[in-house]
């Protein structure tokens, strides 16, 4: 494996990338991963002003955050990032060697948690594993950040990170901080502002292109190797806009709608699930290398 990139995050406007899900944690609060019933945002009993509003609440970095993503994440990005990264030349290297690469990602501006990247992701694992679901399902709790590794290449933050929304066709108004698209340049293209743009009613998300991050990267990095719905959870946990908000349901076939119940059933476990709690690490590697062991080969391409 190459030698690790340290990324220059002196101009990241996040302090560290689990601000932005702090502000998604606010944004949308915990409901049961129980629950059958997709999960909502907002109470539609009660009326607007009732809520809070998120986006004036936001610390000043989370709206610099959200600027940069929407104004930077244009459809010709996209594709240049695909064809950047997803010929999976980096490296070579197993699962447990891409948990500790990400592990090099410290950040010492977080006040709140000494805990590393490595901890997060057995953290979420383990309740998984808690609660009973299939194995393939633990493995994905393990496995579903790895793509951070981007900020180790030396991506910036918005382009690793951030709710993803399509790009190609017009944007949601439920985009959170939806205003600074104005300053996307795709925003002056007509063939990308109508409701569908470039794509067809119902055409299918496989055909659908979303902002850039670390979702995609790791869905391509693991896709030959996992169940369908896993690759579900992996590729669209940061979709927001559809998996909370019910947004872009008329690009979606009937197979992303009933998939998108794993994606929903995944997304407390993402968020919720960080605790101040060190695992111990050395105990559960055996149980958690078996599992790696089950699915993937000893070396993937990055």
């Amino acid at each position: 494996m190459a030698a690790t990139e340290t990324p220059s995050n002196s101009n990241a406007p996040l302090s560290n990338l689990e601000e932005w899900e702090d502000f998604l944690k606010v944004r949308y609060p915990e409901e049961t991963a129980a629950s059958s019933k997709p999960f909502q945002a907002t109470d539609p009993n009660k009326a607007k002003e009732q809520f809070r509003n998120y986006e004036a609440d936001a610390r000043p970095s989370v709206c610099e955050f959200y600027r940069l993503n929407h104004r930077h994440q244009t459809y010709d990005f996209v594709q240049a990032k695909k064809k950047e990264f997803l010929s999976l030349s980096r490296h070579k290297m197993g699962i447990w060697e891409a948990m500790e690469f990400l592990n090099t990602l410290v950040d010492d501006s977080d006040p709140d948690t000494d805990l590393s990247q490595l901890d997060h992701l057995l953290q979420t694992a383990e309740q998984i594993r808690r609660d009973g679901h299939p194995r393939w399902f633990i493995l994905t709790g393990l496995i579903h950040d790895l793509g951070k590794i981007l900020c180790l290449y030396g991506e910036p933050q918005w382009a690793v990170v951030g709710d993803t929304f399509p790009v190609g066709c017009g944007y949601s108004d439920k985009i959170v901080f939806h205003q600074f698209f104005a300053d996307n340049p795709d925003s002056r293209e007509p063939k990308y502002q109508t409701r569908t743009g470039i794509y067809s009613e119902g055409c299918g998300l496989e055909n659908v292109h979303l902002s850039w991050g670390h979702d995609e990267y790791l869905y391509h990095v693991v896709k030959d190797y996992l169940p369908p719905e896993a690759l579900y959870m992996i590729r669209y946990h940061s979709f927001y806009p559809a998996h909370r908000e019910g947004e872009y349901q008329h690009l979606m076939n009937g197979r992303d709608k009933r998939m998108f119940a794993w994606v929903r059933a995944f997304n407390p476990y993402d968020l919720y699930t960080k605790s101040h709690e060190r695992p111990n690490v050395e105990q559960l590697r055996p149980f958690y290398s078996e599992l790696i062991s089950e699915y993937f080969p000893t070396k993937l391409r990055w």
